[in-house]
């Protein structure tokens, strides 16, 4: 699959956005990836989950024991990384503002962890995820996402894998361009800003 026929998967599924929105980061952009919509057509999530796996440096894919993601935006794209990798996949989540494995998950001690994301802008859920993951026993060995918009700042710790990059700006709220500023925000996001 080339990073054009990935970006059509998107298109086709009314996911790639255009306007103003605010993101989970509270940064502002001009264009926003739904990833929930890609993500809603299974064999859509599948294609795009084995490209990225088809992608993974060599022995990556065998080093990883089980895929977490953080809840809720990465909860489907983690399944569908732990189908393609033939291995578990559980999930994250912030009860009390912290994520933490719930639901009766649990990482065996040194359990090799692949963290998915659906979206990294700024990377802090992403290091959350992963302090909470180590909390709980797991090696990091590596951390993925369908899309990383951070235009290339974002540090994770660990090696970070996306399937395609989009490199859009965005912006504090008090530096909006004016042709940004001008439109209405809308905050299609799973965070409160």
């Amino acid at each position: 699959m080339t990073d054009d026929a990935i970006l059509d998967e998107f298109r086709n599924a009314d996911a790639l956005l255009e306007g103003h929105f605010i993101l989970s980061s509270g940064r502002h952009a001009s264009r926003y990836l739904q990833c929930a919509r890609v993500l809603m057509d299974p064999a859509r999530s599948s294609r795009l989950c084995e490209e990225l796996v088809r992608r993974f440096p060599a022995g990556l894919r065998e080093s990883i024991d089980v895929v977490i993601s953080p809840a809720m935006g990465g909860v489907i794209v983690g399944y569908e990384m732990g189908r393609a990798l033939g291995v578990p996949a559980m999930f994250v989540e912030r009860p009390t503002g912290v994520f933490e494995l719930r639901r009766g998950f649990r990482i065996e001690p040194g359990q090799r962890v692949l963290m998915m994301e659906d979206v990294v802008t700024t990377g802090l859920s992403s290091r959350e995820a992963i302090a909470a993951i180590r909390a709980a026993g797991g090696d990091v060995v590596a951390a993925a996402s369908l899309v990383d918009r951070s235009n290339g700042s974002a540090d994770l710790g660990v090696p970070f894998h996306p399937l395609i990059r989009l490199d859009v700006p965005s912006y504090d709220a008090d530096e909006l361009p004016h042709d940004l500023a001008a439109i209405p925000a809308v905050k299609p996001g799973s965070r409160a800003a």
